[in-house]
């Protein structure tokens, strides 16, 4: 018997790429494949709305939520079940995107024999709060967070499209325009930085190996710290990581600082505009999700 009273699959519908035609060949494999539980598909309408729909269909029952989608969109399920705050809601990703970092270093198993066979597996979450008191935003993020270069890039790849041409195009000028961040830390410490991701998966963006040895259930992640070093060391390191890796990398279970300029903040996928003097914290949330590999 399935673990899962119902499944639900969000997709955007104007993708640029294959998200329909995926999301209805799983639908039709998986109505032939477990004919007692009730299918849906449920396209989006508007940038937000994955995250809406996932914290209604994930507030009752036991659903599993599957997002045609790359991290971006993957990012707004996980934020909208887990927000939802029902312990039985279980998500899982189709890739359909362009890095899908997420699905390519946890995959055990094709999807859909992950589905019928119902073995759920709990992993951490990185929790985003952006703000102190009663003035606060808290996020979810299945991957990573990155401030400094790698949202710079992030925001030239969507603006410059996507391809390998036009990905090398958006990340040279990337690097172009360029400027370090100044923040300061828990502590009172300032510094100003190249790169900071916290990472719960030890690669990101196709190719870059941030860490030896993380895991997305070992309840911690690691901190990936580059402070102003000038763009040629951004760019060897960049270099270091899509060939070799990085190496091993601190790790934590809390970090804090406070950003002292606009900048901007990367969930996964998902781009956030950070206000000069905002108070930025990172935590694991331990076994937060309930997913499929």
């Amino acid at each position: 018997m399935s673990p899962f009273d119902r499944i639900v699959i969000v997709f955007n519908p104007h993708s640029t790429g294959d998200a329909p035609r995926l999301a209805e060949d799983l639908q039709a494999e998986l109505v032939r494949r477990l004919p007692d539980v009730p299918v849906e598909l449920r396209p989006t309408q508007r940038a937000g709305h994955a995250r809406e729909i996932a914290r209604e269909v994930a507030a009752t029952g036991a659903p599993l939520l599957v997002s045609v989608s790359g991290d971006g969109g993957y990012n707004e399920v996980v934020d909208g079940a887990v927000q939802a705050g029902n312990d039985r809601a279980v998500c899982a990703v189709r890739a359909a995107g362009n890095a899908n970092d997420h699905r390519r270093t946890t995959k055990e198993h094709r999807l859909a024999d992950a589905i019928v066979a119902g073995d759920v597996r709990r992993i951490d979450l990185l929790r985003l709060t952006l703000g102190r008191g009663d003035e606060t935003e808290v996020r979810y993020a299945h991957s990573y967070i990155g401030v400094g270069l790698t949202p710079v890039v992030a925001v030239d790849l969507e603006e410059g499209g996507k391809g390998s041409w036009r990905e090398i195009v958006a990340v040279v000028r990337g690097f172009a325009r360029f400027r370090p961040f100044p923040v300061r830390l828990e502590d009172g410490q300032r510094r100003t930085i190249d790169s900071l991701v916290f990472a719960n998966i030890s690669q990101m963006a196709k190719v870059a190996t941030l860490t030896e040895g993380a895991a997305p259930d070992d309840g911690r992640f690691e901190v990936v710290t580059q402070q102003r070093t000038g763009k040629l060391r951004v760019l060897a390191t960049a270099l270091r990581a899509a060939t070799r890796g990085l190496g091993p990398q601190p790790s934590a279970t809390h970090y804090a600082f406070t950003a002292l300029a606009p900048m901007p903040l990367q969930l996964d996928g998902e781009l956030v505009e950070l206000e000069a003097d905002t108070t930025v914290t990172v935590d694991i949330a331990p076994r937060a999700l309930a997913t499929l590999v």
